[in-house]
Order: C-alpha cells, then sequence, then structure tokens
C-alpha cells in the first residue's frame, strides 16, 4: 500500500513538471507536446489528438505521434457520430478504450495496405500547407520505432479516447494506441485524462489571451450581408468604396465560402475566384492559432451566437498580419444552423498600437496589473510578476487565488476588503501595505475601470519615514499613470473627433497640470483646427486656415517629424520671434508640440500648453510622445468615422422625402430614427403620394436588416412605389408588382411594406399589407384602433394575390402608420409595443390654439420620446402620421349622361351651370372644351354608362367615367389626319390629366389650376 502511495505521488508529481515545461506552448505545439508525453504516460505506441471541425465536418486531426503517414492519413478526417474511438469519446464527453476485437478497425482501419519503406508522418516546415487542407500540423513521433503497416496487433490492443472538455462542451478527443497489455491501467487512464484535461484548458486560454490583449480596442459593427456590386448614385458609390470591411458567407453543408473582393484582399488573394473552400481558409490561418479557432467558431456553431475572433494570418505572398472576423449563424428551414454571414477586416495597425500601449505599461517602473469584473486578472508588468509570479501562470487566474498561492492573505492584510470597496464605490484610491514575501512596504494606488481595477504597487520602504509630501508626490504620479492608463481604453472607445479631443482632455492635461490642449491637422499645406480646450475661440479662429508656415512651431514640427518642447515664454520669444504675440494673448507659458503621425505618415500635431513655466523631464517627454501616436492611431480612425458618417447622411436624406407634400385629402408628418450601430443608414422609409381625384397613398416599409445595401434597396423600392402609384394602380396591385420588384433584387432580400389609399370624398381608406405591423386609427372621440388584418407574407417571400381592407374613417381621424423597430425590441414584443403606442396616440391629442402641422409635428415628438426614450437602437424606426379630411358635399357635383353625341352638350351645360355656382367661372371656356373631348372620346370609344363628376379641391379635377377598360393614348397625328389630336389638346390644357381603372370600367381625369 505505502510502496502504491508513493507511486502515486511520483506519478503526480512527474505530471505537474510536464504541464509546467509546456506552459508557454500554443497551438499545435501544445497539442503535439500533450500527446506525446500522454503516449509515454500509458505505454502506448502512438496517439493523435483530433479537433471538432466547425459546422459538422467531422473531427480533424490536428496532431500524431508515432503513426506512420498512411494511418495518420486514414485518420485525418473521421465520422464525429461515427463508432470509432475519439467520436465515441466527444459524443459521450467521457473516456472510451476499445479493444481492437470490437470492430473499431472497420470505421477507420489503422493498419491499412501500404507499400515498403512508407515512413513516419512528418510536420510540414513553415509556411506550408499540410495536405489535408485543415491547415494543422503533425508531430514528428518519439525515438521509438514508429508504429508501421506491417505490425500486427497483438491481442489484447486497443484504443484509448479522452475527450478535451472545455466549459461549452467536448471540442475533440486524444487518444492514445495501446498494444498488447488490455485496457489501460487506471493510473495509466488518470495520467492521459490530466494531460487532456491541461491542453483542452490551455487551448481555450489561447482565445482568452488573445481577447485580453485587444482589451478596449474600437469595435465596428459593419453590416454582414453582401454589398452590392454596381452601386447607383453618386452617394451611394462614395458611401462603399469608403467601406474597408470584407463579407463572407459559409456554407456549412457543402464547405464552400463565398468571399467578396474585400476579403480577398484582406486574406492577400486578390485576383482569386470569390467562392473558396473551408480548407482555403484553415490554410491561411495560422498554425498556433488555428486549433483554439476551429474550436471557438464550432462551439458558436452549435450555441448559435455570434462569432467575435481575432487571429493571425498568413498570406500567399508571404506576409502576414491579424484580421478581426465577426460572424453569425442563419438556421436553415428544419431549424438547424445552416450558413454562417459574418465580416473580416484587418487589425494589423491596432494590433500594433495596441502593443505599443501595453510596451509603455510593461515600461513603467511601478509594479502595475489590471483585473477584470470577476477578479481574473488579465495584466501584468515585469515589476507585478517579480511580486506575483510569472505572466503565463498569472493570466486569467483569479487574483484570491493567485496571492494565496504565493503566501498572501489577501482578507487579513485588508487587500480584498479595499479592492472590493474600491470597486464598489468607484473613486480611486490608495493605502500603504507591507508586502509579506520580501517584507518591503509598498504604496497601493486602486484605480476602478468600467469592467474591473488597476492596481499600482509603489516602493516606499526608503521613503516612509521622508516628509507627507514626498509620499503626496509618490500619489501624484500613481494617479497620474492611471489616467494615462484610462486615456488608452478611452482612445480606443472613441468614434468622433470631438470624442477624441474629450478623452484626451480629461485624462492628460490633469496629471500634468496642463491648461490648455489644441489639435492641429494639416491638410496639404494649411492647418486646421480639430479641437481645443482652454483656448479662446477668436485665438483659435486666428490659427485655423493659415498656412503652416505661417505658425513656426508647428512648421518646425512638419518639416523635422520630430517632438518640441518650450520652457517658458521667454524661450518661445527667443526661438520664434515672429510669434512673439502669442505667449501674451493666450496666457500661456510652456508648450509641448507633439507630431501625430499614423503609418509613417505625419497628420498633424498636438499642443500641450501651461500656464507656469513647466520643464518637462525625461519620463514625462517620453510619456507624452509615446500617447501622441496613441492620438495619431485615434484621431485617424475618428476622421475616417466622421467622413463615413457624413456620406451615409447624405446617402439618407437623399433617399428618403425631404419635405411631405401639402394636399387637401391630409395633413402629414414623419420621423425617421436610424440604429445607433454602424454608419446609421437603415432600410425603412415612407412617403405620401398625391393621386387623382384628389386622393393621397400613404406608404411605409422596412427593409430587413440595416446598412448601405439596405439603404440602397429602400431607394429602389420607393422609386418603384412612386411609379407604380403615378399608374393608379390598387394597393393589391401594386404589392403583386412591387413583389416583383424585390424577388428580381435576389434571394437574400426581404421587405415588409403597407400601402394605404384614402378618398376624401367617401372617406375610405384602402390598403394592403406585406408582412408590415397594422396601421393605427385614432378616431376625433380620441378612441385608438389598430385596423388588423391576417397578414400577407414580406415582399420577396409573398406568393400574390395579396389582399386589401377598406375603413370608413370620420373626418379628422387620425391614420398612423409606423415600422416595428418602433414598437418592438429586444426587451418588448410587438404586442406590447403596440399597446404602448396607443397609450401614447391618446395621450398626445391636439392643443387648444395649436395649428394643425404644429400640432401633428409635436405629436410625433412626443410618440417618440415615450416609446424610445433616448435608447441605443438596435433597428431603425418610422413613424407617419396624417390626419384626414373630406371634400365638402357642395363641392362634389356628378352626372349620369345620355348615350350618344348628346352627351357632350349635356356636359358642357353641366359644366357651365356649375363652375357659376362656385365662382369659377374663368374656367369654365377651358374646362367645357376638356370635358367635350373626354365625353366624345367615351361616346365614340367606351361603353355605357356615361359618368361626369367635378371636385373642387385645391384645383379643379374633371373626371368622366365609363364601362370601358380600354385606356386612351396619345396618338402622333399627320397633317392630313382628320382625327387623333384630342388627347394632344388636352394635355395642353389640363395641369395633369390622366387614366385610372374602376370597378365598372376607367375614368379619364384632367386637373386644372384654381386661380
Amino acid at each position: 500500500m505505502a510502496e502504491q502511495l508513493l507511486m502515486d505521488e511520483a506519478g503526480a508529481a512527474r505530471l505537474r513538471m510536464i504541464i509546467e515545461a509546456g506552459s508557454e506552448l500554443g497551438g499545435a505545439d501544445l497539442l503535439g507536446f500533450a500527446l506525446e508525453h500522454a503516449v509515454t504516460e500509458a505505454d502506448g505506441l502512438g496517439g493523435m489528438v483530433h479537433v471538432r471541425s466547425p459546422g459538422g465536418r467531422g473531427l480533424l486531426l490536428m496532431a500524431s505521434s508515432g503513426l506512420v503517414r498512411t494511418v495518420a492519413k486514414d485518420w485525418e478526417g473521421i465520422d464525429e457520430h461515427g463508432a470509432t474511438a475519439p467520436a465515441r469519446a466527444v459524443t459521450d464527453g467521457v473516456s472510451v478504450w476499445l479493444p481492437a476485437t470490437d470492430g473499431w478497425e472497420r470505421d477507420a482501419p489503422l493498419l491499412p495496405s501500404e507499400p515498403d519503406g512508407a515512413g513516419p508522418v512528418q510536420g510540414p516546415s513553415s509556411g506550408s500547407t499540410p495536405e489535408s487542407g485543415t491547415g494543422a500540423r503533425c508531430h514528428r513521433p518519439r525515438a521509438s520505432a514508429p508504429w508501421s503497416p506491417t505490425s500486427a496487433l497483438p491481442d489484447g490492443s486497443g484504443l484509448l479516447a479522452v475527450p478535451l472538455i472545455t466549459p461549452g462542451g467536448a471540442v475533440g478527443a486524444l487518444s492514445v494506441l495501446t498494444v498488447g497489455k488490455g485496457q489501460p491501467t487506471p493510473q495509466q487512464q488518470g495520467a492521459v485524462e490530466v494531460l487532456a484535461a491541461w491542453a483542452a484548458l490551455r487551448l481555450r486560454e489561447q482565445r482568452t489571451d488573445t481577447d485580453r490583449e485587444g482589451a478596449g480596442r474600437v469595435r465596428d459593427d459593419p453590416p454582414v450581408t453582401r454589398l452590392p456590386t454596381e452601386p447607383h448614385g453618386p452617394q451611394l458609390r462614395q458611401a462603399l468604396e469608403a467601406i474597408k470591411v470584407g463579407s463572407w458567407e459559409w456554407d456549412l453543408d457543402t464547405g464552400e465560402q463565398l468571399w467578396d473582393e474585400s476579403t480577398l484582399a484582406v486574406l492577400g488573394m486578390q485576383g482569386q475566384p470569390p467562392r473558396q473552400r473551408f480548407e482555403t481558409w484553415t490554410g491561411l490561418v495560422h498554425p498556433d492559432d488555428l486549433p483554439w479557432l476551429l474550436v471557438e467558431i464550432d462551439q458558436a456553431i452549435r450555441n448559435r451566437r455570434v462569432s467575435d475572433v481575432e487571429y493571425r494570418i498568413r498570406r500567399p505572398d508571404g506576409s502576414s498580419g491579424w484580421v478581426t472576423s465577426r460572424g453569425r449563424v442563419l438556421a436553415g428551414e428544419d431549424g438547424e444552423p445552416d450558413r454562417m454571414v459574418g465580416t473580416v477586416w484587418d487589425t494589423t495597425e491596432s494590433r500594433t498600437a495596441r502593443d505599443l500601449v501595453r510596451r509603455a505599461l510593461r515600461n513603467l517602473s511601478e509594479a502595475f496589473f489590471a483585473v477584470d469584473s470577476a477578479w481574473r486578472i488579465t495584466f501584468v508588468n515585469p515589476e507585478a510578476e517579480r511580486l506575483l509570479g510569472t505572466s503565463y501562470a498569472l493570466l486569467g487566474r483569479i487574483l484570491w487565488d493567485a496571492l494565496a498561492d504565493i503566501g498572501v492573505d489577501a482578507m487579513g492584510l485588508g487587500l480584498e476588503a479595499a479592492y472590493r470597496r474600491a470597486v464598489d464605490s468607484g473613486t480611486p484610491g490608495g493605502f500603504d501595505v507591507r508586502w509579506p514575501t520580501n517584507r518591503r512596504w509598498y504604496h497601493m494606488r486602486l484605480v476602478p475601470m468600467t469592467d474591473g481595477l488597476t492596481v499600482y504597487l509603489a516602493d516606499v520602504t526608503e521613503n516612509r519615514s521622508q516628509e507627507a509630501e514626498s509620499a503626496t508626490a509618490e500619489r501624484v504620479t500613481a494617479d497620474r499613470n492611471a489616467r494615462i492608463s484610462e486615456l488608452t481604453g478611452a482612445l480606443a472607445e472613441a468614434l468622433t473627433m470631438q470624442d477624441v479631443v474629450t478623452a484626451t482632455a480629461e485624462r492628460v492635461m490633469a496629471p500634468f497640470g496642463a491648461s490648455g490642449l489644441v489639435f492641429h491637422l494639416i491638410e496639404d499645406t494649411t492647418v486646421r483646427v480639430a479641437g481645443a480646450v482652454g483656448y479662446p475661440q477668436s485665438f483659435l479662429a486666428t490659427v485655423d486656415g493659415v498656412p503652416v508656415s505661417d505658425i513656426a512651431p508647428i512648421d518646425e514640427v512638419h518639416r523635422t517629424r520630430e517632438p518640441t518642447f518650450v520652457d517658458s515664454a521667454e524661450e518661445y520669444i527667443e526661438r520664434y520671434p515672429e510669434r512673439a504675440i502669442s505667449p501674451a494673448s493666450v496666457n500661456k507659458a510652456a508648450w509641448a508640440f507633439l507630431p501625430l503621425i499614423v503609418s509613417g505618415r505625419l497628420v498633424g500635431c498636438c499642443v500641450i500648453s501651461f500656464t507656469e513655466p513647466r520643464h518637462l523631464g525625461g519620463e514625462e517627454r517620453g510619456l507624452l510622445i509615446t500617447l501622441s501616436g496613441l492620438m495619431a492611431q485615434a484621431i485617424e480612425r475618428a476622421r475616417l468615422f466622421d467622413a463615413e458618417h457624413t456620406r451615409a447622411q447624405e446617402l439618407q436624406r437623399g433617399l428618403l422625402p425631404d419635405i411631405l407634400p401639402a394636399l387637401p385629402a391630409v395633413a402629414s408628418a414623419a420621423r425617421y430614427l436610424p440604429a445607433n450601430e454602424g454608419v446609421e443608414v437603415g432600410g425603412d422609409w415612407y412617403d405620401v403620394i398625391p393621386l387623382s381625384g384628389a386622393r393621397v397613398a400613404l406608404v411605409i416599409g422596412d427593409v430587413m436588416g440595416h446598412g448601405l445595401a439596405q439603404a440602397a434597396t429602400m431607394g429602389r423600392l420607393r422609386t418603384a412605389v412612386h411609379t407604380l402609384a403615378d399608374l393608379d394602380f390598387p394597393p393589391d396591385e401594386l404589392l403583386n408588382r412591387l413583389n416583383d420588384v424585390v424577388n428580381d433584387l435576389g434571394d437574400d432580400f426581404y421587405a415588409t411594406c403597407l400601402y394605404a389609399v384614402y378618398d376624401p370624398v367617401t372617406r375610405t381608406c384602402t390598403f394592403g399589407s406585406a408582412g408590415h405591423p397594422p396601421p393605427a386609427v385614432v378616431y376625433p372621440d380620441g378612441t385608438t384602433e389598430f385596423l388588423t388584418r391576417p397578414p400577407d407574407p414580406p415582399l420577396g417571400a409573398a406568393l400574390p394575390p395579396f389582399e386589401t381592407t377598406e375603413a370608413v374613417l370620420p373626418e379628422g381621424s387620425l391614420l398612423v402608420l409606423y415600422t416595428d423597430g418602433l414598437v418592438e425590441s429586444a426587451t418588448q414584443d410587438i404586442d406590447r409595443g403596440m399597446v404602448h403606442l396607443a397609450k401614447a396616440l391618446a395621450a398626445g391629442g391636439p392643443v387648444p390654439d395649436e395649428d394643425e402641422a404644429a400640432s401633428l409635428e409635436r405629436l410625433c415628438d412626443d410618440v417618440l420620446a415615450e416609446l424610445l426614450p433616448g435608447q441605443q437602437l438596435t433597428d431603425d424606426a418610422a413613424l407617419l402620421v396624417a390626419r384626414t379630411r373630406a371634400i365638402p358635399a357642395d363641392s362634389i357635383a356628378g352626372w349620369v349622361l345620355s348615350d350618344g353625341p348628346i352627351a357632350a352638350q349635356e356636359a358642357r351645360h353641366h359644366v357651365r351651370d356649375k363652375l357659376a355656382d362656385w365662382q369659377l367661372d374663368e374656367l369654365a371656356m377651358t374646362a367645357e372644351l376638356l370635358v367635350s373631348e373626354l365625353v366624345g372620346n367615351a361616346v365614340r370609344y367606351g361603353r355605357s354608362p356615361i359618368g361626369l363628376r367635378l371636385l373642387r379641391a385645391e384645383g379643379l379635377i374633371c373626371e368622366v367615367s365609363d364601362g370601358s377598360l380600354t385606356t386612351p393614348r396619345i396618338r402622333h397625328a399627320a397633317e392630313t389626319d382628320e382625327g387623333g389630336r384630342g388627347l394632344q389638346l388636352v394635355a395642353a390644357l389640363a395641369q395633369r390629366w390622366g387614366a385610372r381603372y374602376t370597378a365598372t370600367g376607367k375614368c379619364i381625369w384632367t386637373e386644372q389650376t384654381v386661380p
């Protein structure tokens, strides 16, 4: 028993040594290291490691040891749901040992026939791509003879497979071939399981380490749909060209991937076809990043969550870099994952900037470490490593556990209570503590961050007996460094130029005691003030837009690309006598002129100034120079964002109506709120379109998704609706035609639309809906009703015909159209949102003595303030309200005319008499001529009954109807033709004219301007 105990202790010590030796390994090297020692611990002949491939493409071989080439090749990809030991270990999540007699050889034969002389599997050289296409590397076997195909498997041989378990489930399996000894002993199996668990945990930590290194960086939210290849209009074309983000689509069943031109450029595949294979992509991924990347994407697919990863690539031209890819899973008709779509962009420059920040923090003379909101250690510099342990042992560990391992009682020393108190209060704090491991005194400065805590440890052993002034100076230094650390995070999150100015002013001026800050951008040879703090506007106006040569210190920075420091006003006057008036005019006495350089290109100069003379020491100058690099990167991003934002706003203004028309049938107002993500361009739209007969069309729609592609689709649909509305199509027929337009755009485009026609003569509203929320009606008595009906599917997915609904609206009713972004969100379903909308409409009634236009504008503002009170919108929201009017009965006249030529004479008499009643005699002659021509055409070419209707609205409308469906058209009559000029005469005399179909035939109408 004692001997067994000693053997167990020796084995545990040996495993600890193995794990410690491999603590710095990652990727394929990590898997190969764990495998080789697992084979040794189990006294096996060879082994292999498989990782689950994303999209259910089986288990892929990542490493092998002691196997001949053909054996490893047979096991490069195996069925995840097969009967092999690795497959069963992954499926069941437990260790599996299968003897050779169980038939596992048949699923993936370990002893295939092979010509003599086959050698062991060798790992590819650096920069090569494995034959398997997975990008994995197979490790060299141990020094013992490889397992050859001529070897026979003796009785008791088998395959031990141990799952690689992560918090997200089993991601693969480590397998060891045991020969002739039966099932491994519990000690052997336990050792393999320990090594597999360690490898799985370390493999998962690689992704975590990458995330920590990228903490605080700006995350763009580009659209995940493919961008159109032929943009329409100069504004859209400029906006599309400004985007430097590639998009991709991945068919999980076939493994085929579709890359746009930007994606090909990011991955160094310019000129290659857009359709690529999954294996092509894995061949570009750096081998050390491939195992954890496959694990991360596979778990994202299985858990239906967004995959957001940053990894290294090796391009075909030999260059390498960092890219960030973000994708989401789309389900198929069976509800299972079918595709992934997403975006990819080059983050090499931002990664370089983050590394620069990390080097600046690592070079601090004081110990510094940071923890996140779960008290996991996310960063340590060398001084902190000396006090707490090695970096690899600390990163990702719980702080209290790490302190306990080195014998520090965090609770007894008051560390835990002080740390938690600082986080809860959100304010910096500090205290002195004697460190147990070296018995030295340290002043701990605690600075809460938005997602954790930073801790600075300054050695104050030699200074504790000095005066309080010295201790205060140490605290000031720690506080200044904390603010600089905060600046790195704030600049990473800054989007606009004003964000950069604000972040720099709040976190640089106070630590350095500065009183002024100016960002000068140099465009060609002209200086532009991008932002300033602590300077009067009158002074900034004198230096904005002037040649760079007129400002001597900035010109010096521009020429030398080196920083310039001026300690006093006297030195400034001596160095720049031509600018001697500047110090006195702005009350400044010391300056730091810092060049702003991005990718080797000088873009401007940052000026930090002081009210009193100030000499900046070497450490302070070094910090400012380092920070100027961060400022330059942030400014460049902000300039690109501002330019992109401006183009997006111009595009949006161009695609939506500038103003709504003033019509006799309705008074209207509208609002549009874009989503807060990306460039703030969406696919929601609305319109008010005048129709014949004083009618009006109210339309609102929503292209699913948001981004430039959706905005372009919205513009097409709005143009199509205008064209179809001018042809006087009824709602159902218009939606039929609009559905054809959306189908022609492709399979990935869908849109909802509600089209309503209001007739002020009959006070009826007829509408059709393609998957859109129902309209709301607020009646004059204040009651609210939703005109619900079974909805038709969205455009692009519907099968015509569409159904229509008709409602009679009392005069003064309020018709409200809206998109789902107004009433639906992640925290509120659409039914609750509609109830909320009804309450907001009821509360926003008219105010006495308020004109109609102002009332509708106020109502729109009140509804948005109630339903979307300053929220971060994830979807666009549009609102269109219209108050209905009715044409008075005494402004409407209609008659049924006799058959035959006498009808024209009757029509002229009716028109003459009615216009005399309406005191519109000056229009009578032209109106008689128009009506006579239209009635003559109806008698000659139409069918009875023939009707005449006059409407007095903004203009005089004359309508002649008959029972024929034949539509008149203008002919180009020859000089000798006796007829064919009637409609030419109508077009010349009327302000507008046209034809529309009715339930009993057609109607020809003209409109004249009323004086």
